[in-house]
This record gives structure tokens, sequence and C-alpha cells, in this order.
């Protein structure tokens, strides 16, 4: 199986969910692959921000070797489940669908439409949304061994 995570630049949210989710299925042993990318061109090629890489330290995980890349269309055939952060990601993302089977690989992280808060202008937002990727991350584990 392999996921992907998508936020708007790939530096806060969707690198901070890849790291856990990399972490949980090697916890599992699970032979599933995950990755990130971003909606936006903006910080391709560039390391997470260093916010997201010390959040995640502080709760060990590892996310300081990770790079920026943008999302394009040929991600919707290598990806099993294309998970985004929020509704704007979600309609970028579906904009570029070539056909149904495309569409239906793509929803939000969160359940019952919510969406992850973008820390990127507020310091005091990494550690809570950490928690909240972190939290969900788990149940997703366990929603996708089934």
């Amino acid at each position: 199986m392999k996921i992907l995570m998508v936020c708007l630049g790939n530096i806060c949210r969707s690198p901070l969910a890849e790291g856990i989710v990399r972490q949980l299925i090697a916890d599992e042993n699970l032979d599933w692959e995950v990755a990130s990318a971003g909606t936006g061109n903006w910080h391709t090629g560039q390391p997470a921000d260093k916010r997201s890489i010390s959040i995640a330290k502080n709760y060990g995980y590892d996310i300081s070797r990770q790079r920026a890349r943008l999302f394009e269309q040929e991600l919707f055939d290598e990806f099993d489940h294309i998970l985004v952060m929020d509704k704007n990601n979600l309609r970028d993302v579906l904009k570029l669908a070539a056909n149904e089977a495309h569409r239906q690989k793509v929803r939000l992280f969160l359940t019952d439409e919510k969406e992850v808060t973008d820390p990127y202008f507020d310091d005091q937002l990494f550690d809570p949304v950490f928690l909240t990727i972190e939290e969900r991350a788990k149940k997703l584990i366990e929603e996708l061994k089934k």
C-alpha cells in the first residue's frame, strides 16, 4: 500500500503526517510506503519547516531528511490513498484528477470534513497540530489494516 500526504507547501503538516505514519508502519512491520507533497511549489526541494522538525523530534519522530515536492498528476497512479490536510488542498488535488479512479483515491486526512489547521503563521499551533496528526495517524493505520 502506498499513501501520500498532501498540504499546501509540503513543509509543515504533510511532512509531519508522513513522518508519523512512516514510523507507525515501521513499528508494525507493515510493507507500506508513505510520502508527502504540496499543492504549491514555493518550497520544492527544501527541508520541512524547522518548527515541524523540532516538534516531531520532541515526540520521537525524525523528519529532518524529508524534502518538499510538488503534487503532480502522475502521483495519482503511484499512490493508493491521497490524504489532504484541508479543503483547499482537496480542491486543488481534485482539479488535477484525470478520471473517477483518481478522484476516488483522494480524501481529507481527518474525518467528518474536519481540516488540519495550517500552523505556518503561528508557532503556538505546531504542538496541537502535531498531536492532531499523530492521533489521526494511529487510527488511520488501524482502518487501513482492515
